[in-house]
């Protein structure tokens, strides 16, 4: 299974600016150290959000659960890193009702498919 809406993805700034490529962020530290060891910049970073999309559209749904605010997404499979290498990573993404698609959540690494 693949994203609902998948060419309406949402990723938003904040998230990747701010928390995904953040060393300093309370909870974000250890994904922005690994988002980083791939050539991954704060200031570029449209690159991962780019990067992010294409693992949303092209990757399998792993996961669906419900949450109080909509279907919440599990997508595994490897990532384009912005070095030319390919780890794996697990997005999620949240359908929000009234929503016109998912938005990331966030994006952590895996040490095996």
């Amino acid at each position: 299974m693949k994203l609902p809406n998948a060419d309406k993805l949402i990723v938003e700034r904040e998230k990747i600016a701010d928390y995904l490529l953040n060393p300093a962020h309370r909870y974000g530290a250890s994904k922005a150290r690994f988002f980083l060891k791939f050539g991954f910049r704060a200031e570029q970073w449209e690159i991962l959000a780019d990067a992010l999309l294409v693992h949303g559209r092209t990757q399998v749904v792993k996961r669906v659960h419900e949450t109080g605010f909509g279907p919440r997404f599990e997508v595994t499979g490897t990532l384009r890193a912005a070095n030319g290498r390919s780890p794996h990573v697990r997005t999620v993404w949240q359908w929000d009702r009234g929503a016109v698609a998912p938005r990331l959540i966030t994006a952590y690494p895996l040490e095996a498919l």
